[in-house]
């Protein structure tokens, strides 16, 4: 039986799923962002202005989308009156719909740089809500989301000066950011590793990766991005494909094809992807990886460790495995972790 962990049918559309514009504190305009990242073959752009969020779907055509969305900030108190110093949250909140634009725990106060204009200009942008430091905080703002439809990313953890207390807890999340452009080129190293990624897995909270730029400007554009594998670029295609997980994420190599097939993972790789490393990764310690110079294909016996998973009981809902693709420059793609019970009918 073969189960095609990307979609067979479709397309690939690349995006970048987090980005300001000088409607919050970018440089650019929403019309300069896209005719940039059309230029560099991205499809989907969604404009994550901090705080206040803009239907900007009049510049949409047939080749490039524009997701409407914004990202929401929560510091902790100044540990010794430094924003250096101050640990925080960012989530991002991407509609379900284009034009719903209906905040989510709203306090049009937050705004900042050159968001407070916008937000007086919009009558429905009202309340007074509080966010936060803390999971339960955060879980409030993120269950008030879901409710709506959003969904909802969790932003370059290790520059938010964020540990495992801080975010194990948190639920509902969709994704979290394994690469951001810029915390990476400011020297934030860790926001371009899986680490989190693997806490929430290991705790059996399906969270996707996402790489994103989280683009201020000219420093920090067209690097991280996710692939949406997708029937068609339309806004109800690729919401259904983030929300299901059908795309990786990527600062470097791309995947053309991945399915298992009778227990056995099966993935191919682009021939200019200039791969030298595959690997599997597992709830446990089974692992595998298979090296070479500009690799197109690879594939990996999952049978063993299945069928080790079942008969020691373990919870199949617990146990899943992921794959990473390593290009010769050190950056990588990676998938969503696979859960076991997503193939029961293998049973």
């Amino acid at each position: 039986m073969i189960h095609y962990l990307l979609p067979k049918d479709g397309g690939f559309y690349k995006a970048n799923l987090h980005t300001h514009t000088i409607c919050s504190d970018g440089s650019k305009t929403p019309a300069e962002i896209k005719e940039i990242y059309k230029a560099h073959g991205y499809s989907v752009v969604a404009y994550t202005d901090h705080d206040i969020m803009i239907d900007h779907s009049d510049l949409n055509d047939a080749d490039f989308l524009a997701i409407t969305s914004y990202e929401v900030e929560t510091n902790a108190p100044n540990i010794g009156n430094s924003w250096l110093t101050t640990p925080c949250y960012h989530l991002n909140f991407y509609a379900p719909l284009p034009n719903q634009t209906d905040y989510v725990c709203p306090n049009p106060r937050y705004t900042f740089a050159n968001a407070p204009a916008l937000a007086a200009e919009q009558s429905h942008y009202k309340g007074d809500y509080v966010r936060i430091y803390s999971t339960e905080g955060q879980n409030e703002m993120i269950a008030e989301a879901r409710a709506k439809g959003y969904l909802v990313s969790y932003n370059h953890p290790d520059w938010s000066i964020q540990s495992y207390p801080d975010y194990i807890g948190l639920e509902g999340l969709t994704a979290v950011e394994v690469y951001n452009t810029g915390c990476v080129v400011a020297g934030w190293v860790l926001d371009q590793g899986d680490h989190v990624l693997d806490h929430f897995l290991k705790a059996g909270k399906r969270v996707y990766p996402i790489a994103t730029d989280d683009c201020h400007g000219n420093h920090d554009m067209c690097v991280g991005h996710v692939r949406f594998k997708a029937q068609e670029l339309s806004y109800d295609a690729i919401m259904t494909a983030y929300a299901r997980g059908d795309f990786y994420a990527s600062w470097g190599p791309e995947i053309e094809e991945l399915y298992l097939e009778d227990g056995v993972l099966k993935v191919t790789l682009p021939a200019d992807s200039h791969a030298v490393r595959v690997e599997v990764h597992t709830v446990g310690r089974w692992a595998a990886r298979k090296c070479g110079k500009d690799m197109t294909y690879a594939e990996f016996d999952l049978r063993g460790y299945i069928n080790e998973i079942k008969q020691s009981g373990f919870p199949l809902d617990r146990a899943y495995f992921r794959l990473v693709v390593t290009d010769e420059q050190g950056d990588r793609a990676l998938t969503r972790g696979y859960f076991l019970d997503e193939f029961k009918s293998d049973s």
